[in-house]
């Protein structure tokens, strides 16, 4: 969460209207609403973040209409809901949320950060009306995680006691119902635990079986921006926000999204996708979450109008 205050107070005091007109051109007549879904340990509104970066937006895109999902009753529920709350359930509200805002009902662009990535990609997939334009990935785990390095809740007993829940049993029933992260935990060592217990990511990713209607809601996005942050130390592996993970049976190697039997089988659309030119990989130098106001203006900007 501290690594996304940096980035939003450089953004609000520096954006220039020179960068802007270079992405933009001459006045913008009409713009494209968006949603965005935050990361572990943060929520919605926080000033020193989302609540920023909201306020960053709306002041460098005139007019835009930005609904930053709250998952809660208020910022401390929401924040402990991005640790324990049933993801399955998160997405059912986030599109309850989303088909009720009259706002959002011609369509719309989404940009989830971290975790917030794979959930919105959910969104997507399940929930077609209204319509995702653009989904935009930051640093979001596509093909799960097999590590936790960095957890950013403000306590540290928070992330001590998430590890040890991961590392005793991360496919347990419990486990699986009640921590964020178990979710999306992909253990490469063995892949069969995982793809017959992971209650969230096995079901997006088309483990077990495929869901014709999954593919068909990522087929009609425009585009699906991942962003890989090439000095991520938070997320493991980074691959993962290219839809790339460990190779099965080990930690060490990995394979990309076009080795992947999600690609070959085209079980999910992505191969379509990429053949269509539909899939943009970006990447950002710098640690999870972290990037310059010239290269989000340069990268980002685009898919947003």
């Amino acid at each position: 969460m501290a690594l996304i205050k940096v980035v939003v107070f450089a953004f609000v005091v520096t954006v220039s209207e020179s960068l802007l007109s270079s992405v933009w051109g001459t006045g913008i007549n009409k713009t494209v609403p968006l949603v965005m879904w935050h990361g572990m340990g943060d929520s919605c509104c926080n000033p020193l973040s989302l609540g920023a970066f909201k306020k960053m937006l709306e002041e460098i895109i005139p007019g835009i209409y930005v609904l930053s999902l709250q998952i809660g009753s208020n910022i401390m529920e929401e924040t402990k809901n991005s640790f324990f709350m049933n993801v399955n359930n998160q997405v059912k509200d986030a599109c309850d949320i989303i088909s009720k805002d009259p706002k959002l009902q011609g369509g719309y662009n989404s940009m989830g950060f971290s975790q917030g990535g794979q959930f919105l990609r959910a969104v997507a997939q399940r929930c077609p009306s209204p319509p995702m334009l653009n989904l935009i990935s930051f640093g979001g785990q596509h093909q799960g995680v097999f590590g936790l390095p960095h957890c950013p809740g403000e306590s540290s007993k928070i992330c001590d006691w998430i590890r040890m829940a991961l590392n005793v049993g991360a496919y347990t029933k419990l486990i699986q119902e009640h921590l964020v992260q178990a979710e999306y935990w992909h253990d490469p060592l063995n892949e069969e635990l995982y793809r017959n217990n992971s209650l969230f990511l096995a079901d997006i990713n088309q483990e077990v079986m495929v869901n014709e209607s999954y593919k068909k809601n990522m087929l009609s996005l425009k585009k699906f921006v991942m962003v890989k942050f090439l000095q991520d130390s938070m997320v493991d592996p980074k691959d993962t926000e290219w839809f790339g993970f460990y190779k099965p049976g080990q930690s060490k190697e990995t394979f990309t999204l076009q080795e992947s039997p999600l690609y070959t089988e085209d079980r999910l659309g992505l191969k379509q996708m990429d053949k269509a030119g539909q899939l943009v990989f970006l990447s950002a130098d710098g640690d999870h979450l972290q990037f310059s106001k010239e290269w989000f203006v340069e990268n980002i900007l685009p898919y947003l109008t």
